[in-house]
């Protein structure tokens, strides 16, 4: 399952308004102050064409009384916007804040419900990217968006609605402008959103480009590779420089075009006003308040540009937020699912057909296998036949495409997905362990198990005795991805994981392929010891370990086309007996 880029419908901000509903009284409040402080900012132009025309006046009536009572009201206004402005950079930057952090949160929760599917074909380095650099710039446009645009508005419609009442022809021609402006203000906008989109792609190319690095790093260095790891970097790096400098370039005609328009708009006030002024249309004191209407305009106009940068970013976070929340969860309960009880384990695979793509060839098709409670099924055959796909099906990893699985007769389908899970344990090749303690990793099989617990599963593990001689003992640091511990180690502590979780069906797939001698033994012990009295589907790369398993199927692209025990598939002289000799030979 792939992202797609674009995939986002015209109405997403419609969509993402519904973020601000548990804000709404904070955004309310915010734009009350935003109007408050527009009226405030407002105010000055009219005291001052007040006081100008009666300086001017004949008969010069301005009193030193009234200059005060002019300068306390004007203070006053000036501590309301001091208040709301701080209301404003705080409150609604708070706000802000909030809804990344939700947006943020039903991110990550939608990813975590997205099946295997959608992991099989994306970098995780790109998902980080909208996970965390992407809604860091929601947060200033979630609140100066409203704000901007509200201020601006209250701005155009009360200038003119003043300037209008001094001189409405005048008022007519400048205000004749703001389409020009806003025609080309949106033409630019369009340019610099794709652009933005076109970073942010590539800024998720170069954290997958890292992430790979950085986990891989060890392979690098003993192939000596750095060099090329370097070039690869500067690749994507500068490719992400190019695409930069054409954000910049349409950033910087926008702004070249908005001070184009600020000068002509300077100029029709200069140029119209002065011959008002000579034609006696208008007063000095008026074209004075026209002047600075202008410049209180222009300024709201200027602020929108300087935030334009942030509001392209927030938009394109958005779209990019959106397009993962848009990609359908395929795996999921049904309304009447039910919770699984005193599990057995018996499991029945009918007609079970699988492809990871609709339309594709299947990986499994017809698949039948009766395996009844505490029974041992090893899986075996050539890479590329499906083994690790089938038992992926039983905890619905991915979702079957034909037949069904039912777990002591009820369709796994019926299931809910948590009690499923909960009593499927799965101990892979490729051990994860997560950064922190061994407690920490060993306590992620039942999150509220006691230190006694924890010590009693890693007995069982065969792993206590290595974790007590770590330097602080369960309470060790293991390093991000288990990185200081050996491969037996973490198998073993994967185990303890298995043991503590206690679940009554088991998938051990190739748990032991990549380890030495010793190691595999050990934790061949300990997989016995889990496997005791459980349903286990054992993916076998070396045969000798399944000798002893209920029934072994011989799994290929053709289906299962042989299954018994051991013995019996040896005397049939088949392709197990073929996988086996080429093992030991």
């Amino acid at each position: 399952m792939k992202v797609k880029t674009g995939a986002l419908e015209s109405g997403f901000f419609r969509r993402f308004l519904h973020y601000y509903k548990p804000y709404i009284s904070i955004l309310i409040i915010d734009l009350l102050c935003a109007g408050l402080s527009t009226v405030c900012e407002m105010a000055f132009p009219l005291i001052v064409r007040y006081i100008t025309n009666q300086v001017m006046s004949e008969s010069s009536t301005l009193l030193m009384s009234t200059v005060i009572k002019i300068g306390v009201i004007y203070l006053f206004l000036r501590l309301v916007d001091t208040v709301v402005n701080y209301y404003m950079a705080y409150i609604g930057h708070v706000m802000g804040a909030r809804i990344e952090t939700d947006m943020r949160k039903d991110l990550f929760g939608h990813l975590q419900r997205l099946p295997f599917s959608f992991y099989d074909d994306v970098k995780v380095g790109d998902i980080m990217s909208r996970v965390t650099n992407d809604l860091f710039d929601v947060t200033e446009f979630s609140h100066h968006c409203p704000e901007e645009y509200f201020i601006a508005a209250v701005k155009i419609l009360g200038a003119f609605v003043i300037l209008g009442n001094i001189n409405l022809t005048l008022t007519l021609i400048i205000f004749a402008l703001l389409p020009l402006m806003l025609l080309s203000a949106i033409l630019f906008r369009k340019k610099m959103r794709e652009a933005f989109k076109k970073s942010r792609v590539q800024i998720g190319e170069l954290n997958a480009g890292l992430e790979d690095n950085l986990l891989g790093i060890r392979v690098v260095k003993s192939f000596a590779n750095e060099d090329i790891e370097n070039r690869r970097f500067n690749e994507g790096n500068q490719k992400f420089l190019e695409i930069k400098k054409e954000v910049y370039k349409y950033m910087g005609r926008f702004q070249a075009g908005t001070r184009f328009f600020d000068g002509i708009m300077y100029i029709a006030v200069i140029v119209i006003g002065a011959i008002f002024i000579i034609k006696g249309q208008i007063n000095s004191a008026d074209f004075v308040a026209f002047l600075l209407y202008i410049s209180t305009l222009l300024s709201s106009v200027r602020k929108i540009v300087e935030y334009t940068e942030q509001f392209q970013r927030g938009i394109t976070g958005i779209e990019r937020f959106y397009e993962i929340m848009d990609i359908p969860i395929d795996i999921y309960d049904r309304a009447d699912a039910i919770d699984l009880e005193n599990l057995r384990g018996d499991i029945v695979f009918k007609d079970v057909s699988f492809s990871y793509v609709d339309g594709m060839d299947n990986v499994l098709t017809n698949i039948n296998i009766d395996v009844k409670k505490g029974e041992s099924i090893a899986i075996v055959g050539p890479s590329g036949g499906g083994k690790t796909t089938l038992c992926s099906l039983i905890p619905r990893f991915y979702d079957i495409t034909e037949g069904e699985i039912n777990i002591d007769g009820i369709n796994i389908k019926d299931i809910t997905l948590k009690s499923l899970r909960t009593n499927v344990g799965v101990v892979q090749q490729d051990v994860y362990l997560f950064s922190g303690t061994v407690f920490d990793n060993i306590s992620y099989g039942k999150l509220d198990a006691t230190r006694e617990e924890v010590i009693e599963a890693a007995k069982l593990a065969g792993a206590d005795e290595f974790i007590t001689m770590l330097p602080n003992g369960y309470d060790t640091y293991v390093g991000e991805r288990g990185v200081k511990l050996s491969g037996g180690q973490k198998q073993r502590i994967s185990i303890a994981r298995l043991f503590l979780k206690n679940p009554p069906i088991l998938i051990l797939d190739e748990a032991t392929s990549a380890l030495d001698n010793e190691s595999e033994m050990l934790v061949q012990e300990s997989l016995e010891r889990l496997s005791k009295d459980r349903t286990t589907f054992t993916i076998a790369h070396r045969l000798t370990t399944i000798r002893n398993a209920s029934k072994i199927l011989v799994l290929t692209e053709d289906g299962i086309i042989e299954s018994g025990s051991h013995s019996e598939l040896m005397e049939l002289n088949g392709e197990y007996r073929k996988l086996y000799k080429l093992y030991e030979g």
